[in-house]
């Protein structure tokens, strides 16, 4: 059975061990914020992909804020139906590099699952490495008997990042600087601009060249030169996304003591009696 010992996997890797037996490759490409969408373009995706639909499928619908985590049961239904077992080993790509990918590596480990990793470079770097693609098509597996265990020390919430804002705790946001300090316009209308108190601009770029994670000891130096204490973590974004991009450097640096926000900065600036630094 295949195993995987880091949060991140090469292109080469994945080629590797794409015929194991028990081998999930999940698509988990959403649009980027502020971008649109090139309907003209095809569909393509790595050989026998499942797609992974964090926009309709893997959030909870009735939530205020957009992306928040679903319940432990609907999350165990709904990865059941794709076809995921307890043994199954997954690896996670999307089509703009790595961006998306991560929030589907962070919510898998979130519920207990921890054979996982994302493909470094995503579609892009398989594509450049000239291996096989084909066009998007829906794999349907017989229903997994995949079982969730959720560890709430991944996820903060609103009013524990709150105390540690006011607790000079590290607080690290994803988003760009601009975003940041309200230089230039959130990409969702009408929200304040601006940052959460106390915390720090990490933009998630800062951890990848050209669509790729830097290597394990670039991301040891970024997070030893900005926590280095090595205190724990909280991990920002605009909605709960590219935070997840933070986590997994720190996880490849070998920091495990984080959490990410899940209604990150569209909640806090939403909430109008929360306080806001620029």
């Amino acid at each position: 059975m295949l195993t995987i010992s880091t949060p991140i996997v090469s292109v080469e890797w994945l080629h590797e061990n794409l015929n194991a037996d028990n081998l999930i490759v999940l698509d988990a490409t959403i649009q980027k914020v502020g971008t649109q969408t090139n309907d003209k373009k095809e569909k393509q995706q790595i050989q026998n992909a499942v797609f992974f639909d964090l926009k309709n499928v893997f959030l909870d619908s009735e939530a205020e804020y957009p992306n928040t985590i679903p319940s432990e049961k609907y999350f165990e239904t709904e990865v059941q139906k794709l076809g995921i077992n307890n043994d199954s080993c997954i690896v996670v790509y999307d089509d703009l590099g790595v961006y998306s990918s991560p929030r589907v590596w962070w919510l898998f480990r979130t519920f207990g699952f921890e054979n996982i990793a994302i493909l470094n470079g995503g579609l892009p770097s398989w594509k450049g490495a000239g291996y096989m693609v084909e066009s998007k098509n829906e794999r349907t597996l017989p229903v997994g008997n995949f079982k969730a265990t959720i560890n709430r020390d991944k996820i903060s919430i609103t009013e524990e990042v709150l105390k540690a804002s006011c607790d000079n705790k590290v607080i690290l946001d994803a988003r760009s600087k601009g975003r940041f300090y309200a230089t230039e316009p959130e990409p969702r209308k009408d929200l304040r601009g601006g940052h959460i108190p106390g915390s720090k601009s990490l933009p998630y770029k800062e951890l990848q060249v050209n669509g790729k994670m830097k290597s394990k000891e670039e991301l040891q130096n970024i997070f030893s030169e900005i926590n280095p204490k090595k205190e724990e973590m909280i991990f920002s974004c605009g909605s709960g996304i590219t935070a997840c991009i933070l986590a997994l450097g720190a996880e490849e640096a070998g920091n495990t003591n984080y959490s990410v926000y899940d209604g990150s900065w569209t909640e806090w600036a939403s909430r109008l009696e929360l306080p806001v630094e620029k």
